[in-house]
Order: structure tokens, then sequence, then C-alpha cells
């Protein structure tokens, strides 16, 4: 198997595993965001720890970066928190789809914060890709708006926080990266989950569980993807997450996206593939 199709591969799979991770959280029923992401966090930073001690690398990175590291999670965390909200009040591939904004959004914080000049097609994306939301959230002004306007915040969030990952690069190892990050939301979110603590059941016990193996794969899987091909020749896959999550919606929860989802979900998909086939051509003209 070629390096790109092993990117494929792992991409597919780690769509998959952050669609799982959102239909187990959403089965873990009606009890807090933040306790359930807690529980999510501390599933995951057990089991990057793991990877970490195995590797023998710095349990928390170097001293160097513990700014880039503590604002790429603090950003993570929040990100994390505003999507399970959505994904708790809104269908599975609603919230999943809103989720995927966070890479248009990062072009835009890009050419802010790292002074990275945004081409003409990628505003021509970011303009479309919003279109595509509208359809999505079908805007009526009245409190129904609310978690679909939450679930966008969670993609800004998720922008900044892959927006200090490029500044961090590979200057640290990826498993120390996501135990950071899981680690630091676990401490953050404790005293929210104690204040606000329901009790679980057995049953929501092992959906919160999974949904912090599940989210370990799909973080995982992205980070192993890229290293295998890069981002401009395999990202368009990750978008399989909005189908995963649709299918599980129908399944699992009885939730039929709406015509006009459908259509959002369409046009924000074919703003990342017009995006994707720009950035592919691009790079065979600068290879010339």
């Amino acid at each position: 198997m070629s390096d790109r199709n092993k990117g494929i591969v792992l991409l597919l799979v780690s769509a998959l595993g952050f669609s799982l991770m959102g239909a187990f959280v959403k089965l873990s029923g009606d009890i807090p965001t933040a306790q359930k992401a807690f529980f999510r966090n501390i599933a995951a930073a057990i089991i990057t720890l793991g990877f970490v001690l195995r590797h023998k690398e710095r349990v928390f990175g170097k001293k160097e970066h513990q700014k880039l590291l503590i604002a790429r999670s603090a950003l993570g965390t929040v990100g994390i928190v505003l999507n399970f909200y959505a994904i708790d009040r809104l269908v599975l591939s609603d919230a999943e789809m809103l989720n995927k904004l966070s890479p248009f959004i990062l072009i835009i914080f890009s050419a802010v914060f790292l002074k990275e000049t945004a081409r003409r097609f990628q505003v021509i994306a970011v303009l479309v890709a919003f279109i595509g939301a509208l359809f999505i959230i079908q805007p009526e002004f009245s409190v129904e708006i609310f978690p679909y306007i939450i679930g966008v915040l969670g993609a800004v969030f998720a922008a900044g926080a892959y927006t200090f990952l490029r500044v961090l690069g590979n200057k640290e190892k990826h498993y120390t990266v996501v135990f950071y990050f899981s680690f630091f939301a676990t401490v953050v979110l404790l005293p929210f989950t104690i204040v606000f603590y329901e009790p679980m059941s057995l049953e929501q016990w092992a959906f919160l569980i999974l949904a912090g193996g599940c989210a370990t794969v799909g973080q995982f899987g992205v980070t192993l993807a890229y290293k295998f091909a890069p981002a401009n020749e395999i990202s368009i896959f990750f978008y399989s997450t909005v189908v995963y999550s649709a299918l599980l919606s129908i399944v699992l929860f009885g939730q039929i996206p709406t015509i006009l989802s459908v259509i959002g979900y369409f046009i924000i998909f074919g703003a990342s593939f017009y995006m994707f086939r720009k950035n592919n051509k691009m790079d065979l003209e600068e290879a010339k």
C-alpha cells in the first residue's frame, strides 16, 4: 500500500473514531456537558499517557513550549465543551458538519495571527462554506438557533487550537501533545464536574469511556495520517465523518437531517473539495 493510501485509510478510521465519539456522547444521556467532556478526556489522558511513557518522552513536553501547549489545550478544551453541547441538542450530522467549519476558520486565523497570505480561492471557499452553514442553521432568530451558534463557536475555538498546533509543528511528539491536551482538559473540567455532578448508571459510564477511547483513535488517526501524506492531498477524506454521523443519527437516534441541512452539507463539502483541488494544482505548478 502506498503512503498516500495509508494516509487515506488512517483518515477514514480517524473520522469513524470521531463520529463514534459523538454518538457515544449523545447516547450517554442527560448529564452535564462538562461532566461528559471530563470523562471523555480522562479516558483519553490515561490511554495517551501509556504511549508517552512507552516512548520515554517528556510527559508535559519541553519547557520552552509550555505557552503554546497551554494555549492549544485551553482553546481545545472550550471547543470540546461547546461541541458536546451542540451534539447533545442537534442532529448528530448537523453538529459534526458545523464543527467541520474549523479548517475554513483556520484560514482566517492563519492570515490574521500568523500573517499567512490567504489566496483568492481560499477566501471564496470560506465564504461558500459559511453559506452552507446557513443552510444547516436555517436562522429564524429564536431560542432554537442557540445550539447552532454554540456549534459554530465550537469550530471557532477548534480552529484557534489548530492555529497553535501549526506554530508547534513537529517541536513535540504527537502523543505528548494529545496527552497534554487531555490532561489539561481533565484538570480544568474537574471542579465543574464535582459541583454539577449527576450520578451515572453503569451504561452511561461505559458510553463515556468508549467516547474517550474513540476520541483517542480519532486523534492518533488524523496525526498519523498526515505523517504518511500531506494534508492537502488527503484532508478531503476527513469529511467522511459527516456520512458516518448521518448514518448513526438515523440508526441510533431516528434523527433524519432536513433537506436544507443536506444541501448545506453538500455546499460545505463542495467548498472543501474546491480548496482541495486548487491546493493540489498549486503544488503541481510549484513542483514544475
